[in-house]
């Protein structure tokens, strides 16, 4: 399904763990803050807006952001993170204070507090402010389902639209996970259940194993696609194979964009005009797929890895392109690549947030999870070695 385009020496372990979490994440921060301005554009009117393509940071599609519709109030661009960064800080917070794989449960129990208690600077907002304030209604589903409405933690993501919402901060997932795919596959199914349902939830769980596998030693973007391809169900899977198989055929966003699109299109339900959905758009189904992920996976073939090109096309890509570049950025990250210091340095000051604590933080509970993990193995094998001697 895809070429070894990017592949580096196969002996060659690359980057270690501490380096990988740090990039992944610092990837995907900056991914989110570089798409954050033009979401929801064409290609074509990104390109008419910036007098030509975006290469870097970028101010608001409109200068009177706090009143301009259909985004007021929120102030994307020149820096700031969105939601998706937001959601995915929260999560790594939830993992440091259960230290320990996570579930449905979890999200009921910690990620909602997250949501609903302490305030914390929200750069769209230019305030502090509850997270709750800035996310969407999908997002906000936690809150009604789970703390209103008592909800079984493990079903309550039925209901609610399937869109990208679960995925997009699902990378601290495979990170935890890095190196088993299947494990984090599995980990972030758990999780994304009290969120989304259908080809969402299962979006979550492609992604995470998805970053899993490129945290592999000796991982290539077409191996970190041939593992998420595995994986996948449904129309998931067709349209990772659709998008990658095209994406193929490009070493530069430029000529891969209306190509990817096009590609993605019989699986996405959203339809051509992102802001005017479709009426068939965001209900579960197993024809369907979310278009953040296999654009996404698709943007590190034709990048070849390389963070800056990986990212760069996501966000020109427009439609949902921060989502799209925060797992593209964190896919690249997890790679290997580094994220250009100045873009991070800007970032992290003009969303006033630390870029590092976050994968320091992951990172020590990812090795003790490890430990766990280890532990919990080897009783399994002596129980089983003594079934075996006394059969």
């Amino acid at each position: 399904m895809t070429d070894k385009k990017g592949a580096p020496d196969a002996a060659a372990a690359g980057p270690g763990l501490d380096d990988r979490i740090s990039r992944a994440l610092t990837g995907a921060a900056v991914g989110d803050a570089l798409g954050g301005p033009v979401e929801g554009y064409s290609p074509e009117q990104i390109l008419e807006r910036h007098g030509g393509r975006i290469h870097g940071i970028v101010g608001p599609w409109f200068e009177d952001w706090r009143t301009a519709r259909p985004i007021a109030p929120y102030h994307k661009g020149d820096g700031h993170i969105t939601d998706d960064t937001l959601l995915t800080h929260a999560l790594i917070r939830v993992y440091e204070k259960v230290r320990d794989h996570l579930d449905a449960y979890a999200v009921a129990e910690h990620l909602v507090p997250e949501l609903t208690s302490e305030p914390r600077w929200i750069p769209e907002l230019e305030t502090e402010a509850i997270l709750l304030q800035r996310v969407f209604l999908a997002e906000k589903w936690l809150v009604a389902r789970l703390h209103y409405g008592h909800v079984d933690p493990r079903e309550a993501g039925s209901g609610n639209i399937v869109n990208c919402g679960a995925a997009m901060y699902m990378a601290p997932v495979g990170l935890v996970n890095a190196g088993n795919p299947a494990g984090a596959y599995a980990e972030a199914l758990d999780i994304a259940g009290a969120h989304q349902s259908s080809y969402g939830r299962e979006a979550a769980g492609v992604f995470a194993a998805g970053v899993a596998a490129a945290c592999t030693p000796g991982a290539t973007p077409s191996s970190v696609v041939d593992t998420c391809f595995s994986l996948a169900k449904d129309g998931t899977r067709a349209a990772i194979e659709a998008v990658c198989t095209a994406a193929c055929s490009y070493d530069s966003f430029e000529p891969a964009l209306a190509p990817l699109r096009a590609a993605v299109e019989p699986f996405d339900t959203v339809g051509p005009e992102y802001r005017s959905p479709s009426l068939g758009a965001r209900r579960p189904s197993r024809l369907h797929s979310i278009e953040e992920l296999p654009v996404a996976l698709g943007m590190l073939l034709v990048g070849g890895g390389d963070y800056r090109r990986t990212v760069l096309g996501a966000v020109n890509y427009g439609r949902d392109c921060d989502s799209i570049a925060t797992m593209g950025g964190a896919l690249a990250g997890a790679l290997g690549a580094e994220v250009p210091a100045e873009w991070a340095k800007t970032v992290a000051e003009a969303s006033r947030i630390d870029l590092s604590a976050p994968a320091v933080a992951l990172t020590g509970v990812a090795r003790e999870i490890f430990a766990r993990d280890v532990d919990r193995r080897r009783t399994h094998e002596a129980a089983f070695t003594a079934l075996e001697a006394s059969a």
